[in-house]
């Protein structure tokens, strides 16, 4: 197999565990909070990179330029995104979760536009209105003047905020990411944003602090941390640094169809008609974006 196909697979693995792991997320963000599930999934996970850290820092020294940036992306990916993505959980569906984490390819054709990065073309816009239609039908039940409907459209746009979280990170990180490797450099971005969650809210008054979890809770959070945190971060990252943002940007279309999968036996949580409609037009979005794209 070659690497091509290999980080092809990587990238749809990570997309599918990652769909999982929402519907995961959703199951134990009732009993917690979205700062304390960050800090346990991705501390967990940076502890299963600790030996590709202390192998990285003696091969191969992050360059002092390099540091500011490289700490920004990780308090911007496995800091803003870990809360902003788990806060959005509190609030609103599995289903609507993962659709809106998938509109992060069309929101990282916008900025590499907007960058000067990427030329944009009369089908690349098109896309982009088909995506932004398809989340508006997807998220259409919760545009609705109840306190139900409020909160699922609170827990949306949330969503959205870290998708373009991700965006941001996929367009400033690859340089990092192919001079540094994948694992390396994940280990190193993932301690940092465990870091600076535990010293912004322990500045806010509020600290991180083990919660009262049931067993089956802690085996979700363990489940969490290491396939959730360690293997499909490293999986994507990996991914990122062999083949195009916009051929990894597809794979993510196959998150929210695990979270689809497992949303209704393990949350109850109904599909609405909204939310597969508007999965089918953003994943057609992302598909032609793609091939655009080659």
């Amino acid at each position: 197999m070659n690497k091509i196909l290999l980080a092809k697979f990587f990238a749809a693995f990570s997309s599918l565990s990652a769909g999982i792991a929402i519907v995961a997320t959703r199951f134990v963000i009732s009993d917690t909070d979205p700062e304390t599930i960050a800090v346990l999934r991705f501390g967990i996970g940076a502890l299963c990179l600790t030996p590709f850290l202390i192998v990285g820092f003696i091969r191969n020294p992050i360059a002092n330029a390099d540091w500011p940036k490289i700490v920004l992306l990780g308090i911007l990916f496995f800091g803003l995104f870990a809360f902003l993505s788990n806060a959005a959980l509190k609030y609103t569906t599995a289903a609507h979760g993962a659709i809106g984490l998938a509109t992060s390819p069309i929101i990282t054709l916008v900025l590499a536009w907007i960058f000067g990065r990427e030329n944009m073309t009369k089908v690349k816009m098109i896309c982009v209105i088909l995506a932004l239609f398809g989340v508006t039908i997807a998220v259409s039940d919760s545009l609705v003047e109840n306190s139900a409907g409020e909160e699922l459209l609170f827990g949306d746009m949330l969503m959205l905020l870290a998708a373009l979280t991700v965006s941001i990170y996929s367009i400033f990180a690859k340089p990092y990411i192919v001079k540094y490797g994948g694992i390396y450099f994940t280990s190193i971005i993932m301690t940092i944003g465990v870091l600076s969650l535990i010293v912004v809210f322990q500045l806010a008054g509020e600290p991180i602090q083990l919660p009262n979890f049931s067993p089956v809770n802690w085996w979700i959070i363990l489940f969490l941390g290491v396939v959730g945190g360690a293997i499909q971060f490293t999986s994507y990252i990996w991914a990122l640094e062999r083949i195009s943002p916009s051929t990894v940007g597809i794979a993510l279309t196959l998150a929210p169809i695990s979270a689809f999968i497992f949303a209704w036996p393990v949350l109850g949580e109904v599909i609405s008609y909204q939310a597969i409609i508007g999965l089918v037009l953003v994943v057609s979005a992302i598909v032609i974006m793609n091939k655009q794209s080659h």
